[in-house]
């Protein structure tokens, strides 16, 4: 794709344009545009606060006709978005429908991972280039490394906004980001403050705390000028061996659930970020990864309107901004066995037509295996498109995708209303979440929110109140305070190590630690057991999920080796709670549903019974047995 060069008369008259569809005032000389375009970080006084602040959805649009709750009315924004849109090319609206990834912490960042996936080396460059309608941050863990702390990623978000805003139709991004809370799916790691996660939150019961949460970690997220959130989580996680969705699930209860979706939308909402629920039509029940395989949902129409659905109609009902579809095969929906996110009767016939969401429908990523093994990149955007989705998420080989798209709007594959259709949809999520005139964050103001005192105390409130004891014999908890050698051991160097700091804090208390792995061998399990031997008390942290299709049988070994020493012995159930149905006759299990500082911290208070145990299981634990009879059931939780 070309760049065609602009003048700084031409910037001007565009921007004039671009004003007058969006009802604000443009730049009428030279020196008012340089003005409007240096807004960035210093300027967040009165434009970034009305965008970015804690209340950012009660702000009306500027220049906006708004009713008596303040806020721009549905025909307002349509006539604004209507107006942008007749102003736009053919590429600018197909790269509206693009949400990309892009390596660096900085606009300017020359990285050859843009030039390998785009052929230029700075991501405002690749913004220039494609033009596209969002991008998604990551960390280093997936290679894009784009979020390191509060200033850096403000300064990387105002960077692609300049480019957005400097380039072809001067549409603002939406800034996207995976910050489920939780130990599983999370981009921003402190000082952001750490939430418990879906599951963990579920098990306190507390509307009040899944609000807090969310609220949060949007506040945080827009602070640093990210306007959508890809999430909550609206699956109901009904199969214990779901590898993918598990404790990012508010549980097995599809009441609790829908409740729970719900509040978490209102919770971000109230953050100052968009809210994404996810996977649609529900990925809960489960046992393959969609990432690397192309799960099936065996559910007949009638049990996905029992347990499935209620989530999303809950958070159509709130006003979600935004669903994103799933990558996997529901034949009662569709016969043909294409993904959901191809498959049309699932997009447009039940979700926008059948459930009447009016918001934009995202795909999940399209370089998941559930979407790559039959849709290569110049297939899956059309297909999915075709099938009713407005955003593309993640397409792989962009220039393919984007390509692909543009020549069936040609050849009439995709009409042109269909395509317009889908950007007015963006351009008014865009306007409703107030990104123009200015989508610009302060970045002072970015350092100060995110990891605040107040919100890590709410998070240390919140986090207490998740853990859950299953099982408590012959008084094994609470530890006393009095002085005793403490062995801890079991899977995670980092969790040990977090507890172990947290368990040395109190007097009297020594520590020995001893990582035994994913899968200890007998090497390991025999050491762990002599050491036991000379400690007052173990404690051995479980997580079977890390273990793979092994499922946590030699972890379980390890810890029946601890329990025949005849010590004192408590486990913990660090991501899974089920993790007991492999050694059942432990003498004390707690289940913490997250592996992180926060959480091991407070799974400290509880053992030392500082805080009682308040957490009520949000799944059933069944047994291994092939009659799946309960060896827990939904709401069990002990207390001291």
């Amino acid at each position: 794709m070309q760049q065609q060069p602009t003048s700084r008369r031409h910037v001007l008259a565009a921007a004039a344009g671009t004003a007058a569809a969006i009802g604000v005032t443009a730049p009428s000389s030279p020196a008012a545009a340089h003005t409007a375009r240096s807004a960035t970080p210093a300027l967040s006084g009165q434009l970034s606060a009305s965008l970015t602040g804690r209340h950012a959805t009660s702000a009306p649009l500027a220049g906006s006709t708004t009713g008596a709750s303040g806020h721009a009315s549905s025909s307002a924004v349509r006539a604004r978005a209507a107006a942008l849109l007749q102003r736009m090319s053919l590429d600018e609206k197909i790269g509206q429908l693009f949400v990309i990834e892009v390596y660096g912490q900085t606009a300017d960042t020359e990285h050859d991972g843009n030039r390998k996936l785009y052929g230029v080396p700075t991501p405002a460059e690749v913004i220039e280039k494609y033009r596209p309608g969002g991008v998604i941050y990551f960390d280093a863990r997936r290679g894009p490394d784009n979020v390191r702390e509060p200033r850096q990623i403000a300064r990387l978000s105002n960077g692609l906004q300049r480019a957005a805003v400097r380039t072809g139709a001067r549409v603002p991004l939406l800034v996207s980001i995976d910050q489920e809370g939780g130990s599983v799916v999370y981009r921003m790691l402190e000082p952001a403050t750490q939430l418990p996660g879906n599951m963990a939150l579920a098990a306190s019961r507390s509307a009040r705390d899944v609000y807090d949460s969310a609220d949060i970690i949007g506040t945080e997220l827009a602070a640093v000028g990210i306007n959508q959130n890809y999430a909550p989580v609206a699956d109901v996680n009904i199969n214990p061996a779901n590898p993918v969705i598990g404790v990012r699930s508010f549980g097995s209860d599809t009441t609790l659930c829908s409740k729970f979706v719900s509040t978490a939308v209102r919770g971000y909402h109230r953050g100052g970020v968009a809210s994404a629920a996810k996977h649609f039509p529900g990925h809960g029940d489960t046992d393959i990864d969609s990432h690397s395989g192309l799960p099936e949902i065996k559910h007949t129409r009638a049990e996905l309107d029992r347990i499935d659905l209620p989530p999303f109609r809950a958070a159509i009902r709130r006003g979600v901004d935004t669903i994103m579809t799933a990558h996997i095969v529901v034949p009662s929906l569709d016969p043909s066995r294409v993904p959901a996110t191809m498959s049309r009767p699932i997009v447009t016939g039940l979700l926008r037509e059948e459930l009447g969401f009016g918001g934009v429908i995202a795909t999940d990523a399209l370089d998941m295996g559930g979407a790559t093994a039959d849709f290569p990149p110049d297939v899956a955007p059309v297909r999915a498109f075709q099938a009713g989705c407005d955003q593309l998420v993640l397409a792989p080989k962009l220039e393919v995708a984007f390509t692909a798209v543009r020549n069936a709007v040609r050849s009439g594959t995709i009409t042109q209303e269909r395509l317009d259709e889908s950007v007015l949809r963006i351009l008014e999520h865009k306007l409703r979440r107030r990104l123009f005139p200015s989508p610009y964050v302060s970045e002072r103001r970015a350092a100060r929110i995110v990891g605040s005192r107040r919100h890590r105390s709410q998070a240390r409130q919140i986090t207490e109140r998740t853990i859950t004891l299953l099982r408590n014999e012959s008084g094994a908890l609470p530890l006393p305070h009095s002085p005793a050698t403490v062995l801890l051991t079991g899977w995670g160097t980092a969790p040990l190590a977090a507890l172990a700091r947290a368990v040395g804090e109190r007097r009297g208390q020594r520590t020995t630690t001893l990582e035994t792995g994913t899968r200890p061998n007998t090497t390991k399990i025999t050491e762990a057991t002599e050491a036991a031997r000379t400690h007052d008390v173990t404690i051995v942290l479980a997580n079977a999920a890390a273990a793979g299709k092994e499922d946590g049988a030699a972890q379980a070994q390890l810890i029946e080796s601890l329990v025949a020493t005849g010590r004192r012995v408590i486990a913990v159930g660090v991501r899974l709670p089920y993790d007991i149905r492999r050694f059942p006759d432990v003498p004390a299990y707690l289940a913490t549903y997250n592996y992180g500082t926060p959480s091991m911290t407070a799974l400290a208070r509880v053992l030392y019974g500082e805080v009682t145990p308040r957490g009520k299981l949000p799944v059933p634990i069944p047994t291994l047995d092939p009659s799946d009879r309960p060896l827990y059931p939904f709401g069990h939780g002990l207390r001291y």
